[in-house]
Order: C-alpha cells, then structure tokens, then sequence
C-alpha cells in the first residue's frame, strides 16, 4: 500500500511538472507571440514533411506494386519482358564504383579540413566554396562534361566507367562537406584525451575522431548514394541507354532511373516504369536499412 500511494504521489508530481512546464511555454508564447508562430511554423513544416513522405510512398506502391511480375526481373531484357534485372545490376555497379572512388576522396579532404589545415586558411576557404559551388552545379552540366571529357577526350566511350568518373565528380562534394561538418562535431576533449594518454594525431584521428564522426559521415554517403541512384542527366551523355549487363566496364548499360524515364518517355509502358519506381524506393530503403545498422555497430563499438 505504502509503495502505491508513493507510485501516485511520484505521478502526479509529475503531472503538476509538465502542467506547470506546459504553461511556462504558454505565457512565454504570450509573451513573444513570434516565438509561437515559429513554433506553429515548425509543426505544420514537420506534419507536411511526414504526409508528403507518405503520399508518395503510398502513391508509388498502389501505383506499381500490381505490375510487379516475374517477367521484370529476367536475365535478358528484350520488348516483351521488358526485364530491369540488367538495369538493377548497372545500379548496382555504378554505386558501388563511384563510392569506392569518391567516399575515400571526400572523407581523407575532410580529415585534412578539419585536422591538418590552419584554421582560417585561404586555401580551406577557397576549397570551402569551391565544394559549395559544385554542388549548385545542375547534373545535365556535369553529363556534357563527362561526354567532352571521359566520352570524347579520354576515348571512354559511352561506359559504365564514364558514368562513374562522372557521378563521383557530382557525389564528392556532398561527401566531403558532410564528413566536414560530422568531424567538426566531435568534441575537443575527445581529442585531448587522447592525446593526455600518449596517442598521436593519426592514431587519435582514426581510433577516436573517426568512428565517433561516423553517424554523420554515413548520413553524407546515403545522401550521395540516393543521388547516384536517381541521377539521369549525366548518365544518358556518359553511361548509355544499352538495356544489357556489360561484360566490363568500358561497356555501355542503363541505370534504373534511366531505365524508368525510357519506359515513361515512350508513353507505351507506364505501368512498367511504375513498377521500376517500386524497386529503385525498395532499394534505396534497403541502403539506407542497412547503412543505420552499420553506423550503430560501429558507434557502440
């Protein structure tokens, strides 16, 4: 008995505390009416963010999901089947090619950034808006300059490797800038400690910085994977349209994106581009799953 009337005593403290923060936050909205339209504001930016995420993803799976059949996932694509099996690996190589490539480029720039480089140095400054400038830059440039350089110059071809080269130029500033702003986030202490044991900078850098930077440095990598995954300006001019798996990566082949825009620009297979938005949603869901789950393993240990 004592224990309950405890219990009840502890909840309705508590209820008293809230009652009381909540029309703390009322008299302050009073108060400052300005406060409370930001705060009004914020939740309508919010409640819109969440019914849009779920219009859309609602949309596309009514939309593709009935078309889903066996057929779209042969081996071999012909005008019957219209198979996006070769289209998912493309994406699949893709990814992975110019991940290795810029994911390495941008986080070791942003090591140097944050760790190495003077503080207020021109050079960081210079590099800064450089990263920044790059980003604005719209993806159909970024597809005529990998068509004038990898394409023509380099004698690549219109190739997996072109679209790569070229999706790392368009993917490495948003990793480096990321990574930046995740490794600035690490406390100072975290570094002072380490180096109070006797660690030394790299080792500091790679035992300490870097794996408590890591929820943020994967949150620039899903960025940049979804940007790789959707891009279809630059692919066209760089990669292809070829609905085949290449025997290497000289060869020229189709990405899901572009493999849904052929379908919709035809105008004759809707419901079978519908159906490509339902894989490429699934897999950027199943990335951005399995990313989570690497960032948590790594940040408890």
């Amino acid at each position: 008995m004592q224990i309950d009337t405890v219990a009840k005593m502890d909840l309705s403290k508590e209820k008293k505390q809230n009652e009381s923060s909540f029309s703390d936050q009322l008299k302050a909205y009073v108060k400052h009416p300005g406060s409370g339209i930001l705060a009004l504001l914020t939740v309508l930016g919010a409640i819109m963010t969440f019914a849009l995420l779920f219009f859309l993803i609602g949309y596309i799976l009514v939309k593709g999901v009935p078309y889903l059949s066996t057929d779209l996932f042969s081996l071999t694509y012909n005008s019957d089947n219209l198979s996006l099996l070769p289209s998912l690996i493309n994406t699949f190589i893709l990814t992975v090619v110019s991940l290795v490539i810029a994911a390495p480029l941008g986080i070791f720039a942003a090591i140097y950034l944050v760790e190495y480089a003077k503080k207020g140095s021109k050079l960081v400054k210079v590099i800064r808006i450089t990263a920044e400038t790059l980003s604005g830059i719209p993806s159909i440039v970024y597809g005529l300059f990998g068509m004038l350089f990898f394409v023509t110059a380099l004698h690549w071809g219109l190739s997996l490797l072109s679209g790569a080269f070229t999706l790392v130029i368009m993917i490495l500033p948003l990793i480096m800038r990321t990574a930046e702003e995740a490794l600035k986030s690490v406390p100072d202490s975290y570094r002072e400690a380490s180096f109070g044991l006797g660690a030394g900078k790299l080792r500091t850098i790679f035992t300490i910085v870097l794996p408590s930077a890591v929820p943020g440095i994967l949150a620039g990598v899903i960025l940049a994977i979804g940007r790789v995954i959707g891009e279809t300006a630059a692919l066209i001019y760089t990669a292809g349209t070829v609905a085949e798996v290449p025997q290497n990566l000289m060869g020229s082949g189709r990405t899901l994106a572009l493999h849904m825009y052929v379908l919709s620009g035809e105008g004759l297979h809707m419901n079978q581009a519908s159906a490509t938005a339902v894989v490429i949603l699934a897999f950027v869901l199943v990335i951005n799953f399995l990313s989570g789950m690497v960032a948590k393993r790594i940040a408890k240990g």
